[in-house]
């Protein structure tokens, strides 16, 4: 659930605070992806509508393999409470990584793009990771997605070419780089949620869909 703010906070000397026996994903491993609870009825209905017409107006003809960078600049990043409603999203000051994935994951979907919901475990300094935590106690809201150098994020992965995919960071507003894989703001394992048994390829890294894979 990674903000750009992060990028504010001085980055500290983070070697040497894994070792080999460490399960980087170990506290979210059986997490799911988050989702955007829906009421069955039109006031959620008309949201989702707005999210993929204000999407089809952004990209104004673009590629829809393009990031869908319009939702982070209207929807500031900031820590959440669930359960969240899709008639309750342009009510919100804030939304954190889940609802921003699951904004991009809706309007991938709605372009006829192939894309799933992605979980990330991202290394930080401890320093930022204090300032979170810090952040989210006196907001009042969830802070199990923080960990002493690790902290659980949510995207997307959209299939570029058969089986080859791309990760999109929602609340930043980017493609993840796969070749950064240790280091301040680095993806450190990855799990794809997909219906069924699926491998992918990020570049030189194999993800098996459902399971997460710890990257080197």
């Amino acid at each position: 659930m990674f903000s750009v703010a992060a990028r504010d906070i001085i980055e500290t000397d983070i070697i040497g605070a894994f070792t080999a026996d460490d399960e980087v994903y170990g506290p979210w491993k059986d997490w799911e992806p988050s989702q955007i609870s829906h009421h069955g009825r039109s006031c959620c209905e008309l949201i989702r509508e707005w999210v993929g017409n204000t999407d089809y107006s952004a990209l104004n003809g673009g590629r829809p393999l393009s990031g869908p960078r319009w939702i982070r600049e209207r929807f500031e990043w900031g820590p959440g409470k669930y359960p969240v409603y899709w008639c309750e999203v342009l009510k919100k000051p804030r939304l954190d990584c889940g609802v921003h994935a699951a904004l991009a994951h809706e309007v991938f979907l709605r372009r006829g793009v192939r894309a799933f919901r992605a979980q990330f475990a991202q290394e930080f300094s401890g320093e930022a990771t204090a300032h979170w935590r810090s952040g989210c106690e006196n907001d009042g809201s969830v802070t199990e997605w923080i960990g002493e150098h690790v902290i659980y994020h949510e995207g997307c992965a959209v299939i570029t070419n058969e089986d080859q995919v791309k990760l999109w960071d929602s609340s930043a507003g980017w493609w993840l780089d796969p070749r950064t894989c240790c280091g301040y703001g680095s993806v450190r394992a990855v799990r794809i949620a997909s219906p069924r048994p699926e491998r992918f390829h990020w570049d030189r890294h194999t993800l098996h869909s459902n399971t997460w894979t710890e990257l080197e």
